[in-house]
C-alpha cells in the first residue's frame, strides 16, 4: 500500500482528500498545514509519496518542495504538487521544481497518484 503525506493548508481540503485517497486504498499516514510540520512529518514518517499543495497560504508549497529535497539530500521521496488552479498556471515552475508531476484537486483519486508515480517510476502499491 501506498504511504502518503498530504501538505495543505486548508483543514477542509486535508480531511476530504484522505476520505478520497483512504476509500481508493492509499494510507494517508499524516497531514501537514505548515512548511515546518511537513518537515517533520516527511523526515519522521518516510512516506512513499508527499502530496504538497502549491499554494499553502503565506507559504510556498513549490519552495517548501525545493525544502523537503534539500532535506533528503537531494533525493526526496516522490512529491507531487497539488493545486485548485490548472497546471498551465505553474507549468514552468513545476518543471523546474524536484516533483514528479501534478494533480488537480479536482481529479485527485488513488488512482491519480498511483499513476503519477508510475509514471515517475515511484511505488505503484500494486
Amino acid at each position: 500500500m501506498v504511504r502518503c503525506i498530504i501538505v495543505d493548508d486548508s483543514a477542509r481540503f486535508l480531511e476530504a482528500a484522505r476520505a478520497v485517497l483512504e476509500y481508493d486504498g492509499i494510507q494517508v499516514v499524516g497531514t501537514a498545514s505548515t512548511s515546518a510540520d511537513a518537515l517533520e512529518l516527511v523526515a519522521r514518517l518516510r512516506p512513499d509519496v508527499t502530496l504538497v499543495d502549491i499554494d499553502l497560504g503565506a507559504e510556498s508549497g513549490l519552495r517548501l518542495a525545493a525544502r523537503l529535497a534539500e532535506q533528503a539530500n537531494g533525493s526526496p521521496a516522490p512529491l507531487i504538487m497539488i493545486s485548485a488552479h490548472s497546471e498551465e498556471d505553474y507549468a514552468d515552475l513545476i518543471a523546474a521544481s524536484p516533483a514528479i508531476g501534478f494533480l488537480s484537486k479536482t481529479a485527485l483519486s488513488g488512482a491519480a497518484v498511483r499513476e503519477t508515480l508510475g509514471e515517475a517510476g515511484g511505488p505503484s502499491g500494486r
